[in-house]
């Protein structure tokens, strides 16, 4: 049995939003609405979309490059959307299941971590935000009473459960009863935590909606390494093993591509370098490979709310041939950053003989990365 899976509901037609696409494929942030809120979840478990069977060419567009699960068909609404989604996982069930609206994309990490530590403990769990506002009810357009805000609160998505609880709960419910799954897993007797939610996911419901969520904060960094050769018998660059009659050299498998991405994106949180978080000279790195470093950045990124955008790696060297290994690199690099490998670029070039890399002595490496962050 699987840990955990995010069930993302987008097969909504949007007729409140209108625009020329249902709302879940508009830009957002350097990505769609719906990338942008699997980009969030991906970090911790599988994510599987539930979207409407005409939108299928959409989907494959938005959220190519992205490591998901097989796409789900939904049904007439949202409770019944939901339901296909969770049948889907019925054949190899997850302890857990987050179920999360796509037209919320800005997720931020600690969120999504308050509801697993909720869940450690309680049949379900959800974030919100206790009401501010007066609330008054209103007949025929004349306000007719004041209501007491004690206690209320508004609830957000994702909303975790254990699996089979909330399959059960959906299976004896009766169709379209439910506004969401909080409702209908508490009128099926489970005890649902309420945790803090986070202004951010806010839902884009109306056309004003987007306009009113927090833009971006664009950053860029930029990274550069240099690891000397020495005798051996092959170098690993960009996450790859290449044959070679050299070897680089350095504290750990010293693959100079993925410490100048990593400084790269820990520049752009201007968090320091990657000395300061992985010591060369600490001993629980010795020979360690440079994936642990580039995920450590990546976690960093995800831990202020931040999503990676793009990633530019340069490699300076006479030899190896990078172009034969060039789509192996980026796919390595797209799978642990956790973005689509449309997002990656790799290249090579020459120092025309020039320097130390035209004498074969090391190879260098620079690197850019864009970020998104809150």
């Amino acid at each position: 049995m699987r840990d955990r899976i995010a069930l993302i509901v987008a097969a909504g037609r949007g007729t409140r939003f209108g625009g020329p696409a249902p709302k879940q494929y508009l830009p957002f942030g350097g990505t769609t609405v719906l990338a942008a809120a699997a980009m969030a979840l991906r970090p911790f478990m599988p994510v599987a979309c539930v979207i409407h069977p005409d939108d299928l060419e959409r989907y494959r567009s938005a959220t190519a490059g992205l490591d998901l699960l097989p796409p789900v068909f939904g049904g007439p609404d949202r409770q019944a959307s939901v339901r296909n989604g969770l049948e889907a996982l019925a054949g190899d069930p997850p302890g857990l299941v987050l179920v999360h609206d796509a037209a919320r994309p800005d997720l931020p990490p600690a969120v999504v971590r308050r509801l697993l530590e909720a869940l450690e403990t309680h049949d379900g769990a959800a974030p919100g935000l206790p009401v501010a506002d007066t609330l008054k009810r209103v007949e025929e357009g004349r306000s007719v009473g004041t209501v007491s805000r004690d206690g209320l609160w508004r609830i957000q998505t994702p909303q975790g459960f254990r699996y089979p609880a909330l399959l059960a709960a959906h299976r004896d419910a009766a169709p379209a009863s439910y506004s969401d799954d909080t409702a209908l897993a508490e009128a099926a007797g489970l005890s649902i935590a309420v945790v803090q939610g986070d202004a951010r996911l806010e839902k884009i419901t109306e056309a004003g909606d987007a306009a009113r969520l927090p833009g971006p904060d664009i950053r860029t960094g930029h990274g550069f390494d240099v690891h000397r050769l020495v005798p051996g018998d092959g170098v690993t660059l960009c996450g790859v093993r290449i044959a070679h009659d050299r070897a680089l050299s350095g504290h750990s498998d010293a693959d100079v591509g993925m410490h100048a991405l990593t400084d790269a994106i820990i520049g752009a949180l201007a968090e320091g370098d990657i000395g300061q978080h992985f010591p060369p000279g600490d001993p629980e790195w010795r020979g360690a490979a440079s994936e642990i470093f580039l995920a450590g950045a990546r976690d960093m990124a995800a831990a202020r709310g931040g999503r990676i955008l793009h990633c530019d790696v340069t490699l300076v060297c006479e030899t190896p041939k990078i172009g034969p290994h060039r789509a192996v690199m980026r796919a390595e690099l797209a799978r642990i950053l956790a973005i689509p490998v449309d997002r990656v670029s790799v290249k090579a070039t020459t120092s025309e003989k020039l320097g130390f890399t035209g004498r074969g002595e090391g190879i260098a490496a620079q690197a850019t990365a864009t970020l998104a962050l809150p």
